[in-house]
């Protein structure tokens, strides 16, 4: 029985390491009055970002994206979601699928001008990661569609309250992940879950 288990131990791990990986779900959806499940996508949009460039849905046509919120004087969770946001960028430097999109919830003060040196300053040089602004009520309201909470709060040191969510959009608009973006260890497992999509976007390709 032994040698038998020895023999096929080789087999078990080629099965197990051949699997696909599993399909992520569509996280953007509700149920309607009579009980009916509707799937939403990121609503139209149109903001400026570090390069004086208008970004929309289109922006991202037929890409995945990853979006957060922040502001560019934040001195509590911000400067921890930029450093995790940046070794994603980074690792999926090569890799064209993949975009970047940072909101600001302060757009008085993170003038594009603003937003251009912050971006040299982590080191995007590129079109890869866009960092937006636009009016406020446009940004805050937006906030809610990628499950992310905004809110000015005089009472806080920096005068806003917002969750530092990442969120994993897929090339359709729809909301396919998401996580801490202060975490280390759920940034992690949410690479993973960028690394599910992105097969999946590719096996679609391979079977048009």
């Amino acid at each position: 029985m032994y040698k038998w288990f020895l023999f096929l131990l080789p087999l078990l791990f080629v099965a197990t390491s051949c699997q696909e990986p599993a399909s992520l779900p569509v996280l953007s959806k509700e149920q309607t009055p009579e009980g009916e499940t509707v799937y939403k996508t990121i609503p139209d949009f149109k903001f400026v970002d570090q390069d004086s460039q208008f970004v929309t849905p289109g922006t991202f046509a037929g890409k995945a994206y990853v979006a957060d919120f922040f502001f560019t004087s934040c001195p509590t969770i911000c400067p921890i979601m930029a450093k995790n946001m940046l070794q994603l960028y980074e690792h999926y430097e090569n890799e064209d699928q993949l975009l970047f999109l940072s909101h600001t919830i302060d757009p008085l003060r993170d003038t594009v001008e603003h937003l251009k040196t912050y971006a040299q300053n982590l080191g995007v040089t590129d079109q890869r990661w866009r960092f937006v602004t636009g009016h406020k009520d446009s940004l805050y309201a937006i906030a809610d569609d990628y499950f992310n909470i905004v809110v000015e709060d005089a009472t806080l040191p920096d005068g806003f309250d917002h969750s530092g969510r990442f969120v994993l959009v897929d090339q359709d608009g729809y909301i396919r992940a998401y996580c801490n973006g202060t975490n280390k260890e759920a940034v992690t497992a949410f690479q993973k879950d960028i690394e599910n999509l992105l097969h999946e976007m590719e096996n679609a390709t391979t079977d048009q």
